[in-house]
């Protein structure tokens, strides 16, 4: 005599799975966490971005006290307050972020580095795969550069302001950070950083390729604004294309003061931003559509 079992069907596992909880399973908090590892892990990184604070601080206090100097003419009474009546106290104003060029130049080539390289020696494959939504993984690596960019830009400034209040004190040039413009100065002079860290990487996303990726962000952010005002003497509509360059935002940005006909702070925001932006969104499409 046989019988034969009946196996009941069994029954859903009520507990939710764990991959319902994102598409990925890995949440933008943990894709920054792993972003600031990568990034501060490496010696040469930390130490290139402290070089750049500390060098910004020295040009900030090498330009005050050619400015002191310069108004304190020895021996001369007459002359020295005669030049002091005609310093622009807008020019003290714009001292402690005077070492924004070198930080540009810094900050661009290593945002470039930080994604490029990942690239061209195929790291970034094992990125992907940690968090397969690309955009994700990209938004997590910019979001922590721009940080550390806005930090270094803003805090170099900052502790510039306290080093050469001692320099421009003598000559009258001394300034509080409740004047006006002062402290929104040292604010963009960080947020400028942001924003050139953010077109930088994107130009190294885009390009693939460290060195390429190096030149052409220095090209555009130091060699073509010279260009256009070489060829902008005596040809006006090449002039006023000059003033919509990332750079020209950028310096109307941490301007102390606005000439008549110029880009006011938050107009030069808008055109930065608005490079800066639109790069970010097209290497963000490019990388969802090309082979890694």
């Amino acid at each position: 005599m046989t019988t034969s079992a009946t196996t009941a069907p069994a029954s859903p596992d009520p507990r939710p799975h764990p991959r319902h909880e994102s598409e990925s399973g890995v949440s933008f908090g943990r894709a920054l966490k792993s972003e600031w590892i990568k990034i501060t892990s490496v010696p040469s990184t930390v130490i290139l971005i402290i070089i750049t604070t500390v060098v910004m601080i020295g040009l900030a206090a090498l330009l005050a006290w050619q400015t002191a100097l310069s108004l304190n003419v020895e021996g001369d009474p007459e002359m020295t307050a005669k030049m002091q009546g005609q310093a622009d106290a807008a020019t003290a104003l714009g001292v402690p972020g005077a070492g924004l060029v070198f930080g540009q130049l810094l900050i661009a080539s290593l945002a470039v580095v930080l994604i490029a390289s990942e690239w061209g020696t195929g790291m970034i494959r094992s990125t992907m795969v940690v968090v397969p939504r690309r955009s994700l993984a990209l938004l997590a690596k910019q979001s922590v550069m721009a940080g550390i960019s806005f930090v270094v830009g803003a805090g170099s400034a900052l502790v510039a302001y306290f080093v050469v209040q001692p320099i421009l004190n003598t000559a009258d040039l001394g300034f509080a950070l409740s004047d006006n413009g002062a402290l929104l100065h040292i604010v963009n002079t960080g947020l400028v950083l942001a924003l050139i860290s953010v077109f930088a990487m994107s130009i190294g996303t885009l390009i693939r390729n460290t060195a390429v990726g190096v030149v052409t962000s220095i090209g555009v952010l130091l060699v073509l604004p010279i260009l256009f005002t070489v060829f902008g003497i005596g040809t006006e509509w090449v002039a006023e294309l000059g003033r919509f360059l990332p750079s020209s935002g950028g310096d109307q940005m941490v301007a102390t003061s606005i000439s008549e006909g110029a880009f006011t702070q938050w107009q030069g925001a808008l055109i930065l931003g608005g490079w800066s932006l639109l790069l970010l969104a097209t290497s963000l499409v490019v990388t969802n559509k090309r082979d890694v």
